[in-house]
């Protein structure tokens, strides 16, 4: 899935669109379900920034590249774009309900002025200290396998998605909800394959109303068990409203200016849903990518080693240190913009409009690859080299702002992004500062687009403590 700049379509304003049938009246289906990532890498090479793309038959969905046109989708003209009726959004709805990533208009409106306060870098930074001490009591773990002589690899996709369920857990509800992980954590992964599946299938919004069907019943029935567990937290906390600083609780605080509304439970349970997942599995992906990209390159490493080492002389990290870590933070930037873990991005134009010059008829189904727009070689020389210098202030302030979408951009910019940042960096630290991971020879990482982009089967790798942790 590298971008080879030599096969790459002629740059420059395109005239007309660019047309992939897949050379077949089956069009593109098969390799998209098959993985997206690469079907869209094999489009952008030989078509360019621009391509109408044949999905099944006389379904095509209109594939964006380049940054302006981006911008323009994302931003400049977002009213004409919404994520309604785009398929991709009508299944994640079965998923997430209406929440603030699935829902459009004034309901998106209200919800993002309602959630808003729950993440300003303020009320984010009081968080700092519960996700270094669940860093710590997971590196404890590692190190009672150490004592035990147990020295085979552990799991470490697993291990950050136990983590940061961990995390959200107490940020979101206050409490340990690490005893549900095996069900709640089993019910993601199968509803993340799931959805993959059905996103791939021409047929999947359909086959979604077909309750009969063995994989639609299964993937119902993990988004039935992960309702379950969040119903009964909402239910425990009307039954008993205490306000215990956690992000549920200020939720169900949150009123209306007008006329002092507050969210129904049906609108509560999406808005949980919501941030189980985007802020559970996105930040697990980024970590375990970034693991995975130090290990391959030592250089990397070390530098990241002599600053934490350097800045935090053994204690463990603080919101409050974060400034003086800058290597950190370009360490897990760099990871996610060559495994960004939202890898599509899709918009439905409700109206005609015009991008770089070409007509977009109304209803059009507009797909964004951020795994594509983030090896662009127009905008990211040597794109596949991991260079965490691309972003240094001075290299940032060069770049094109719609070349680098890991949060999405424009208005719906995902409102968790310091939060993400803020996560990322304290537990990337945390760990650096312990143990080093020690890539498995031979064992081949590949990357595996479900619901997000992780590493098909896992990524094993050997977690050796550092001298003096």
């Amino acid at each position: 899935m590298t971008i080879a700049p030599e096969r790459r379509a002629a740059a420059g304003p395109a005239k007309a669109w660019a047309v992939a049938t897949g050379g077949s009246p089956l069009g593109v289906a098969r390799g998209f379900s098959k993985n997206p990532i690469t079907l869209l890498t094999d489009v952008f090479e030989q078509y360019g920034d621009a391509v109408k793309v044949r999905f099944l038959a006389n379904q095509y969905f209109y594939f964006l590249s380049n940054p302006d046109h981006i911008r323009h989708v994302l931003a400049t003209n977002s009213a004409n774009y919404s994520k309604a009726p785009h398929p991709a959004f009508l299944l994640l709805g079965r998923v997430m309900g209406k929440g603030l990533v699935t829902s459009d208009g004034d309901l998106w409106q209200r919800q993002r002025r309602l959630i808003q306060p729950a993440f300003t870098k303020q009320r984010v930074a009081t968080y700092g200290d519960m996700m270094t001490g669940a860093t710590l009591r997971m590196l404890d773990r590692w190190r009672e396998r150490d004592a035990r002589g147990d020295d085979s690899p552990v799991n470490v996709d697993a291990e950050m998605m136990r983590l940061t369920l961990d995390i959200v857990g107490q940020t979101l509800f206050n409490m340990d909800i690490i005893n549900e992980a095996g069900k709640v954590g089993t019910a993601f992964s199968e509803v993340s394959e799931q959805f993959a599946k059905l996103l791939g299938n021409p047929f999947g919004p359909l086959m979604v109303n077909m309750p009969f069907l063995p994989s639609v019943k299964r993937f119902n029935a993990n988004v039935a068990e992960l309702d379950e567990v969040i119903h009964d937290i909402i239910t425990s906390r009307r039954e008993h409203p205490v306000d215990t600083g956690d992000l549920l609780s200020l939720l169900m605080a949150v009123t209306d200016e007008d006329g002092g509304v507050g969210m129904s439970d049906q609108q509560l349970r999406d808005e949980v849903m919501t941030l189980l997942l985007s802020g559970h599995e996105t930040t697990a992906d980024a970590l375990t990518w970034t693991f995975h990209l130090l290990a391959e390159h030592p250089e990397v490493l070390e530098r990241l080693e002599d600053e934490v080492d350097t800045q935090l002389s053994g204690r463990t990290a603080t919101v409050a240190d974060l400034p003086n870590l800058p290597y950190s933070r370009m360490v897990i930037q760099e990871a996610m913009r060559l495994y960004p873990a939202i890898y599509l991005l899709a918009r439905w134009g409700n109206g005609p409009d015009e991008v770089g010059g070409l007509p977009l008829p109304k209803d059009a189904s507009i797909t964004i690859c951020p795994w594509v727009v983030h090896r662009h070689p127009d905008y990211w020389p040597d794109a596949e080299r991991f260079d965490p210098e691309r972003f240094t202030p001075e290299n940032q302030a060069k770049q094109h702002h719609y070349a680098y979408v890991p949060f999405s951009g424009g208005q719906r910019q995902c409102l968790g992004v310091h939060f993400a940042l803020m996560e990322a960096q304290l537990l990337l630290t945390t760990v650096v500062q312990q143990f080093r991971l020690r890539s498995v020879p031979g064992h081949r990482v590949v990357a595996g687009p479900v619901m997000t982009l992780r590493p098909e089967g896992g990524l094993p790798m050997y977690a050796e403590p550092r001298s003096g942790s």
